[in-house]
């Protein structure tokens, strides 16, 4: 077995106003630190209109369409800006982490990375912001769960910043856990521990500001991991964020590139003990570019391990 890279250059299409952290130079640094890396190599194709209505609603979807703007910027919130190659960029986007599904689901690669850009976790049902425009690892789950008729899913969110969007679009799905930490308090604000889900499906981990691999590793062993395996989950998806590093320049939790190794080496023991080792992991955030680049290096050869 392998693990799939699923990428296109239409991700570095989506360009956002001079200084502004989630920039193009952030996936080409990835790729850049991918490149040496024995991969099998995908093309994502552009996701249907169907498939983003799984998650979003006609109105939203339109909504953007008609916010995209012919030149220059468009500005959907205070830190969510389009440019005229947005929307492909989002719709590739979405169609690496469906191909992703695909070829786990398949057996046609072990496990997968999506390096796509703009983010995903954010995006609420009808509301696009923090970066984001369409829920990336919402739709991956829904897409195993309706398509491929899985009965459980996963999804592992790991990101500094609360995944609110992924919260949001799976709040109701009795068939999904979400299981994220983050950095309390700190932007958007969400992720408290009583914030469960409407079928006690999502638990949320605080993590102080400050804190480290101990404080990780902890919440984590004590937490996350014993809840993945009650749920037993035959897919666990990963919002791999970067920006709990310690040099990232939006948060302050003080995770080294190991620790980025470590939570994904357990991870992955875990999909082997309940799923079949089927892991899917797509990009959030993560804002250092050298940080980022070898905190990404170090999950998916972590991945490559495992899927060998």
């Amino acid at each position: 077995m392998t693990t799939a890279l699923i990428t296109h250059a239409d991700c570095l299409q989506h360009v956002t106003p001079e200084g502004h952290p989630e920039q193009v130079a952030r996936l080409e640094h990835i790729l850049h630190a991918l490149e040496p890396l024995d991969l099998a190599r995908y093309t994502a194709p552009l996701a249907a209109e169907d498939d983003i209505l799984r998650i979003h609603p006609a109105g939203y979807l339109s909504g953007l369409r008609k916010a995209r703007p012919q030149e220059g910027f468009a500005q959907i919130d205070g830190d969510t800006y389009m440019s005229p190659g947005s929307i492909d960029a989002a719709f590739r986007a979405a169609g690496a982490v469906l191909k992703a599904v695909d070829l786990v689901m398949a057996g046609d690669a072990g496990n997968a990375f999506a390096a796509i850009r703009p983010p995903g976790h954010h995006a609420e049902t009808e509301t696009a912001m923090g970066f984001c425009l369409f829920g990336n690892a919402a739709l991956a789950a829904k897409h195993a769960l309706d398509h491929h008729g899985l009965s459980r899913v996963a999804v592992v969110d790991f990101d500094v910043h609360h995944g609110n969007g992924t919260q949001d679009l799976l709040w109701a799905e009795p068939r999904a856990l979400v299981v994220t930490s983050q950095q309390m308090p700190l932007w958007p604000g969400t992720g408290r521990p009583e914030e469960d889900g409407a079928h006690d499906n999502i638990l949320n981990i605080p993590l102080a500001p400050g804190s480290g691999r101990a404080e990780m590793q902890a919440a984590y062993e004590g937490q996350a991991f014993p809840r993945l395996r009650a749920f037993k989950p035959e897919l666990i998806i990963i919002s791999a964020g970067f920006d709990a590093h310690q040099d990232d320049p939006l948060a302050s939790l003080n995770w080294s590139t190991g620790d980025f190794a470590w939570i994904t080496a357990e991870l992955c023991k875990l999909a082997q003990e309940l799923c079949q080792g089927r892991i899917v992991s797509t990009l959030e955030g993560g804002y250092d570019l050298n940080a980022l680049a070898a905190a990404t290096r170090a999950h998916v050869e972590e991945l490559i391990k495992a899927a060998s």
